[in-house]
């Protein structure tokens, strides 16, 4: 079901040992979702390169590694950088990892030019604000929320970016907050109000 490489299980061991519960399977079910929806569309990626930006994809909202001046995204693609490069990663590779987080808080990036980037775009544009729900049936929702709960997930998110976006105004976080009603989205979202019985 997940990679295994040396880098996925540190990559995991580093999400149990930062994340909060309702972040670390976050964290999980995007790697999910985003694997199911890359095959039911015949997109070709890096499982394992995958899977590591899926897992640290929100690290730089932990208490641990939050930046006083960076937004999340881009502290956390440089700590995946660090990662990478510690993991025996080439540079390059460590730096798409970087790339792939950044970019999940970004515009939308075609499958065709960054399938990974794409894939994580997917997957936490669903879980967050309920996005790309027609590509993600009802059984499979509740399937994956037995193994993996919401606990919580979408208050706690909102309470993050509202917090990042109050000290970084100029940030990803504060656009969706201020400007993109992530509030009322995050409410309306299918996915938290889908618990198993």
């Amino acid at each position: 079901m997940f990679p295994e490489t040396p880098a996925a299980a540190a990559a995991l061991s580093v999400a149990t040992r930062f994340h909060s519960p309702a972040l670390l399977n976050h964290s999980v079910r995007c790697y999910l979702w985003g694997t199911m929806y890359g095959r039911a569309h015949g997109i070709t990626f890096d499982d394992e390169l995958f899977y590591v930006s899926a897992m640290l994809h929100d690290i730089g909202l932990t208490e641990a590694f939050d930046n006083h001046r960076l937004s999340f995204e881009v502290a956390g693609g440089d700590l995946a950088w660090v990662f990478g490069v510690a993991a025996d990663w080439p540079e390059e590779r460590a730096a798409r990892a970087a790339e792939i987080i950044v970019l999940h808080m970004r515009d939308d990036v075609s499958p065709s030019a960054d399938p990974e980037s794409h894939l994580l775009q997917v997957a936490t544009s669903f879980e967050v604000v309920g996005r790309h729900s027609a590509e993600f049936p009802s059984d499979a929702r509740t399937e994956m929320l037995a193994r993996y709960p919401w606990l919580g997930f979408g208050a706690e998110v909102l309470a993050n970016f509202t917090n990042q976006a109050s000290r970084k105004p100029n940030s990803a976080c504060a656009a969706s907050v201020d400007k993109r009603n992530m509030a009322g989205l995050v409410a309306a979202n299918p996915l938290g109000s889908h618990q198993p019985a």
